[in-house]
C-alpha cells in the first residue's frame, strides 16, 4: 500500500515488492539549494561594452531581446558570465557575415549550440562524422 497521501509527489511503493514506482514529479531534485563554493566572477555592462567595442544600449538590446543571457545582482543591475563578449563577438560576426535580422541569429545561435552539443556527444562515444567541424 501507498504510505503517501494521495498527489503526493516522487517515489512511492506500489505494495508489490520492493521496486519504486513513480507516483509524480520529484520535486527534490528541482528545489534543492546550490551553493557555489567561489563566486563566479561576473561583468557589468561597461565592462561588457568595453571588451566587446559595443554600445551600453546595444548590449541591454540584446539583453532583451535574449542573444545574450545576464542576471540582475542585488542592486537591480544587469551582470554577465565572463563569455558574454565572445557571444557578442559571434553575434556581430553573425550580423555582418550572413545579414540575418537579429530575431534569426537567435535561430542561428541555438543551431549552432545544439550542433556543438551534438559533435561534442559523438568526439565522447569515440565516433566522429566523416567531415570535420566546421568551427
Amino acid at each position: 500500500m501507498n504510505d503517501r497521501p494521495a498527489g503526493a509527489a516522487g517515489i512511492g511503493r506500489a505494495g508489490v515488492g520492493d521496486r519504486p514506482v513513480r507516483t509524480g514529479v520529484d520535486v527534490t531534485a528541482s528545489t534543492a539549494a546550490r551553493y557555489e563554493l567561489v563566486p563566479a566572477p561576473r561583468l557589468s555592462v561597461d565592462a561588457v561594452a568595453r571588451h566587446s567595442g559595443l554600445h551600453p544600449d546595444t548590449i541591454r538590446r540584446f539583453v532583451a531581446l535574449g542573444l545574450v543571457d545576464a542576471e540582475r545582482d542585488a542592486a537591480g543591475h544587469l551582470v554577465f558570465d565572463p563569455t558574454a563578449p565572445a557571444v557578442l563577438a559571434r553575434i556581430q560576426r553573425l550580423r555582418s557575415g550572413l545579414c540575418h535580422d537579429y530575431a534569426s541569429i537567435g535561430l542561428v545561435l541555438d543551431l549552432l549550440d545544439r550542433i556543438s552539443l551534438l559533435e561534442t556527444a559523438l568526439r565522447g562515444r569515440g565516433t566522429r562524422s566523416e567531415t570535420p567541424p566546421w568551427t
